[in-house]
C-alpha cells in the first residue's frame, strides 16, 4: 500500500520543516478562519466551525514524523482498472505528521474503502481523526479559492467536506 510504503522510507533523522501542512493543526488556525469567513454563503459554515473546533484540538502525541507525500488529492493519484497506477507531485515528499497522508481517505474514498485503508494502516482513533483534520484544512480552502478559476478543485473540496461532515454527526 502506497501510504505504508512511503511511511517506511527512512527520514534519516529529519523532522517536519515547518512549511505547509504536516506539523501542528493549530498552526493553520488563521488560514482556516479566513477560509470559513470566505465560505459564507457557499457552505454550512456554522457546522464547519463546530467541526473544526473539535478537529483542531486533536493531540499530536508522541508519534514521530514519518515520510509523507503531503498532497494525496485526486489530481495527484492515477488509477487504472480500479487500482492505483501512479502518484504525481512527489516533490513535497518529506517528514511530517504520519496522519497527513490520511487526507487521501477523505479526498478519494467512500466509507467502505476508507475502513479498509484504516485497517490496512492500523491507524489509531486519534491518528485517523487527525487525518480527517488535515483533509479539512486542505478542503476548506479549495471551495472558495478555486470556485471560479478551477471548479474541479472547488468541487473536490466540497466532496471532501461532505464526507467529513457525514462522518461527524451534527452537534
Amino acid at each position: 500500500m502506497f501510504i505504508g510504503e512511503v511511511r517506511a522510507i527512512d527520514t534519516r533523522g529529519r523532522t517536519f520543516d515547518g512549511r505547509g501542512r504536516g506539523g501542528e493543526l493549530t498552526a493553520h488556525e488563521e488560514w482556516v478562519q479566513t477560509c470559513l469567513q470566505r465560505s459564507e454563503g457557499l457552505l454550512d459554515v456554522p457546522r464547519l466551525r463546530r467541526t473544526w473546533s473539535v478537529l483542531r484540538t486533536l493531540p499530536r502525541g508522541d508519534a514521530p514524523d514519518l515520510m509523507t507525500h503531503g498532497d494525496l488529492i485526486s489530481g495527484n493519484v492515477l488509477v487504472a482498472g480500479g487500482r492505483l497506477a501512479g502518484v504525481l507531485d512527489v516533490g513535497g515528499f518529506g517528514p511530517a505528521d504520519p496522519a497527513l497522508d490520511l487526507v487521501a481517505a477523505w479526498h478519494l474514498l467512500e466509507p467502505g474503502p476508507r475502513r479498509v485503508l484504516r485497517a490496512e494502516l492500523g491507524s489509531s482513533d486519534v491518528e485517523w481523526e487527525r487525518g480527517k483534520a488535515w483533509a479539512f484544512v486542505q478542503a476548506i480552502g479549495t471551495v472558495w479559492y478555486y470556485r471560479e478559476s478551477n471548479p474541479t478543485m472547488s468541487d473536490m473540496g466540497r466532496r471532501t467536506l461532505a464526507r467529513i461532515l457525514a462522518d461527524d454527526p451534527p452537534h
